[in-house]
């Protein structure tokens, strides 16, 4: 399967995050969150409007906005 943007992943899917993309301060800061390629990343909440998103990531609950989550890529 190919990568997508953890910002189209579905509510309560889980996925592998591929890369992260871009070579800004975002990217820094996303890697420290823990979206490391290889790491698991879920779904478990989106917003109304969709924006923004609660990810479980190593355990622990992070929000992300969908413009942040489209920088992130996912497989499976």
């Amino acid at each position: 399967m190919s990568p997508r943007s953890l910002a189209t992943l579905e509510l309560g899917v889980a996925a592998r995050v591929a890369r992260v993309a871009g070579v800004d301060a975002l990217r820094l800061r996303l890697l420290e969150m823990g979206f490391v390629p290889g790491t698991q990343v879920r779904v478990i909440k989106r917003a109304p409007f969709g924006d923004p998103l609660e990810l479980e990531v190593r355990g622990g609950h992070v929000s992300l906005r969908a413009a942040e989550a489209a920088r992130i890529e996912v497989e499976g």
